[in-house]
């Protein structure tokens, strides 16, 4: 076989090889597209819209019957048993006498002793009147009543006085047959007389008392 020959088989070989190596894409091209579609298309029937119909809510349960209450029958009405009248005699009443009550004086409980006074404090040094007592009286002060009715006599009174030497206190101790010459007697020597106080024996003033007679006698005219 001479060279042109053989490489004229080359050729051939090579486009024979060539035409194999296409149809073999053509083929494979195919069967991939082939399958592809297939898949897609089975894909695509697969994923077809349906219509998901919501379940219904359940049905709702019936009410429970009523209960029954059972009705008590009316209370039968009877009659009271007739009223039989029956002639008592009503005991006789007899009437007891009661007692009084005892009555209860009460008695008086005594009242406790009083306590004992103090002792008067010891006078050291007595009132002294500051002045004679019977200079302290005028005719003017005679009482008008007392000279409408020519009243005269000699009154004696008890003084009781104070720490300040003044009269605290006057009494009458002989009358002179005058309400209004012992009266007068009095009020003078309680509004004019002064005394220098009497003193204890620590010297303090204290209260003393002292006597005096006023002569109550009509002014000659």
């Amino acid at each position: 076989m001479s060279y042109a020959q053989r490489k004229e088989m080359s050729s051939n070989r090579t486009v024979a090889i060539i035409i194999v190596a296409l149809i073999h894409l053509v083929l494979g091209y195919a069967i991939v597209t082939g399958l592809a579609y297939n898949v897609i298309k089975k894909a695509a029937e697969d994923l077809k819209t349906f219509d998901v119909e919501e379940e219904p809510p359940p049905p709702e349960e019936p009410p429970p019957p009523p209960e029954k209450t059972e009705v008590p029958p009316p209370p039968q009405v009877v009659a009271p048993p007739p009223i039989v009248r029956t002639n008592t005699v009503a005991p006789p009443i007899v009437s007891t006498p009661v007692a009084p009550p005892p009555v209860i004086t009460p008695v008086a409980r005594p009242a406790p002793p009083a306590p004992p006074a103090p002792p008067p404090p010891r006078v050291s040094q007595a009132a002294k009147a500051k002045g004679n007592l019977p200079s302290l009286f005028s005719t003017d002060d005679y009482p008008p009543s007392a000279l409408r009715n020519e009243e005269q006599g000699t009154t004696a009174v008890r003084l009781t006085v104070g720490t300040d030497g003044r009269v605290a206190a006057c009494a009458v101790t002989s009358s002179s047959g005058s309400t209004a010459l012992d009266n007068a007697t009095c009020n003078i020597l309680k509004r004019r007389a002064r005394y220098s106080p009497a003193k204890d024996q620590a010297g303090n003033p204290i209260s003393d008392t002292d006597t005096a007679r006023i002569r109550w006698q009509l002014p000659q005219d």
